[in-house]
């Protein structure tokens, strides 16, 4: 393993991605994957996710050995230090520098993943020293609705260039992350190892990540304001309030799953539960009644056409 990982502007999404590769990292070194006779592996950590073996299986020089966080201000700088360190083993390595530290570490990084908000991602990279810190560099960006020829325009022309839309669950390896297409070989697979370490990771192109930003960016929380809504009906008929959590949170987590990984569709997976006359078919018309189908379609929407403008000058 042998190269240096910058995260800049390391706030929710670049602990979750951080967290997520330390943590396959370890289970990589702890516990290597065995053949499983069908020219696979499994990952011995456990983990559901199929990608999971892609990353086990990744060649050493396509994985980081190094990482350096950077953030704008000291008490951020050590709330983060607390964090990686809570993390222990590898988490403990990673060096978190505060103030204006971006330039000297993209000068020691081989990779270096941008992770600040939209609107200061051309800041950080037209930063006086920047341009020579970062050529030849391969630059990663998971600012929503900053697009290619914008990053581009900011940096040098022999740096390469890629987004990705990656999602809070990386932080327990079960993320869902989208990059765009690019042509190196090395370098697509030096971007499988990052993200398949977080869960699973898809190439898209650039066209449809205003939509990948909705619907898996923001996802995470339209399924959290549902999985609060179930709890709560689960307590309203007196289920106590950690049993309903954990009965919505499992119900949420298992049907997800059924489509993943048994191919189903979501009508076949809802008429499998729906029998005549039954109660799960009530509730379904009440649902349908208060309009939630369209709602959380239209609500993909709306955060659709909302990405499209962050990062963009409003002038």
């Amino acid at each position: 393993m042998g190269y240096t990982l910058a995260v800049l502007g390391c706030g929710t999404m670049g602990v979750a991605i951080l967290s997520g590769v330390l943590s396959s990292l370890e289970s990589r070194l702890a516990a290597p994957a065995q053949p499983n006779g069908t020219g696979t592996h499994e990952p011995a950590s456990g983990i559901s996710t199929p990608t999971a073996s892609m990353f086990l299986d990744a060649p050493d020089e396509t994985l980081p050995s190094k990482f350096i966080a950077t953030v704008g201000r000291e008490e951020t700088g050590r709330k983060l230090r607390k964090v990686f360190a809570a993390l222990g083993g590898r988490g403990e390595s990673v060096e978190v520098r505060a103030g204006k530290g971006n330039v000297g570490a993209v000068s020691e990084a081989d990779v270096v993943l941008i992770c600040s908000k939209p609107q200061v991602a051309r800041q950080i990279l037209e930063e006086e020293g920047m341009s020579e810190a970062i050529s030849g560099k391969l630059v990663i960006s998971i600012c929503a609705g900053v697009t290619l020829s914008q990053l581009r325009s900011w940096v040098p022309k022999d740096t390469e260039v890629v987004r990705a839309m990656p999602n809070t669950p990386c932080k327990i390896r079960e993320g869902m992350t989208v990059v765009t297409p690019l042509e190196s070989a090395h370098t697509r697979a030096l971007l499988l190892a990052i993200f398949t370490s977080c869960g699973r990771c898809r190439f898209l192109d650039e066209k449809h990540f205003d939509a990948c930003t909705a619907l898996a960016g923001s996802g995470p929380a339209f399924v959290a304001l549902v999985l609060e809504a179930m709890a709560d009906g689960g307590v309203m008929m007196g289920l106590p309030r950690a049993e309903a959590l954990e009965l919505a949170a499992q119900t949420i987590q298992g049907t997800g799953r059924m489509a993943l990984y048994a191919g189903l569709h979501p009508a076949q997976l809802k008429d499998s539960v729906t029998t005549p006359g039954g109660c799960t078919i009530a509730g379904l018309l009440t649902m349908e009644d208060g309009r939630v189908r369209s709602t959380m379609a239209r609500a993909i929407q709306v955060a659709t056409n909302h990405a499209s403008g962050l990062g963009q000058d409003k002038k």
